[in-house]
């Protein structure tokens, strides 16, 4: 289901928190950045929802404030490509706005999720009066572009194994929670979403995290892994 619809944002303290890491906010300066968060609308997404899909008009960004949303492109053959899943202070969309073609990818809540929205409208005279905040926007695409670089490099030259220690690893530095056993890294993605994310079959992802279990570098649960050797995961993942 196609959701288009948002609403004006009661902004939390933990929502200023969350929105003060993402780039496009944490150039400002406090009475900047609450000048900002007066524009900013709320969607609230339930698991499987679409924000928008690939091809449509771009007119808005979004920053996640709860839970978390996947990127993904659609072969002319029907399969799902997983760009990235985000989570909180994470954003998105911004490319539209230095680029106001059709979206090139579809975004899709993995879980329930709040987001955070800014209008392209609202947002341009911004970026004549805060360069700040333009800057900051141009290093998250730089950022966006070099990973995208760094996964078509593993693609050729790592093989599935490392690609999905590599996945894992980036996972875990973002969704990571440490516990007892170990690094619990609570991703929320199928084995098709995982396959997906590394660009493998779901057959081939599985032999590996087999793998890895078996050496006891992890333990797989539902949706989750718990990371028992992080070091020997790293030296796998190169």
């Amino acid at each position: 289901m196609h959701i288009g619809v948002s609403r004006r944002i009661s902004v939390t303290d933990r929502d200023v928190d969350v929105l003060s890491r993402a780039p496009l906010f944490e150039a400002l300066d406090e009475q900047g950045a609450k000048a900002l968060r007066a524009n900013v609308t709320e969607v609230r997404l339930a698991r499987g929802q679409t924000l928008f899909n690939e091809g449509e008009t771009g007119d808005r960004l979004y920053v996640v404030l709860e839970g978390k949303i996947k990127l993904t492109r659609t072969a002319p053959d029907g399969r799902e490509n997983l760009l990235s899943v985000l989570g909180p202070s994470e954003m998105f969309g911004e490319l539209s706005l230095f680029d106001p073609r059709p979206r090139t990818a579809s975004a899709i809540a993995v879980t329930e999720c709040r987001l955070a929205g800014l209008g392209h409208d609202d947002l341009r005279p911004w970026l004549t009066g805060h360069p700040e905040v333009a800057v900051q926007l141009l290093r998250a695409l730089a950022q966006r572009l070099r990973k995208t670089n760094d996964v078509m490099a593993d693609l050729v030259f790592t093989d599935v194994p490392g690609r999905v220690a590599k996945a894992l690893l980036d996972l875990a530095e973002r969704f990571g929670q440490p516990s007892e056993a170990g690094l619990h890294v609570h991703h929320d993605l199928t084995q098709e979403e995982l396959a997906q994310l590394v660009g493998a079959s779901r057959e081939t992802v599985n032999k590996a995290l087999a793998d890895f279990a078996q050496r006891n570098w992890l333990r797989i649960e539902a949706r989750a892994v718990v990371i028992l050797d992080i070091e020997r995961l790293r030296k796998r993942s190169k």
